[in-house]
């Protein structure tokens, strides 16, 4: 009868656990998608991601003017425009 009790426990400690770590690697997995989501359609855009920015690229291919996030990616719909 313990030994049932016990593995009963440890059996509600393993569902805990993985609900907890769930909980925390859920936010962080969206959030990265999200961030590789925006590199693309900056690359697809035509310019350059750089510090969770996207930049126009100039003449000479180095980095100019910053573009607005608008431009290329809809926030609402998580999409390139």
């Amino acid at each position: 009868m313990k030994e049932a009790a016990g593995e009963a426990n440890l059996t509600v400690i393993a569902i805990l656990l993985i609900g907890v770590i769930a909980a925390v690697a859920t936010p962080l997995i969206s959030s990265m998608m999200t961030s590789s989501a925006k590199k693309a359609c900056c690359q697809n855009y035509g310019g350059i991601w750089e510090q969770n920015k996207c930049f126009a690229v100039t003449a000479n291919g180095s980095r100019g003017a910053e573009i607005a996030a608008a431009t290329f990616w809809n926030e609402s719909a998580k999409t390139c425009n």
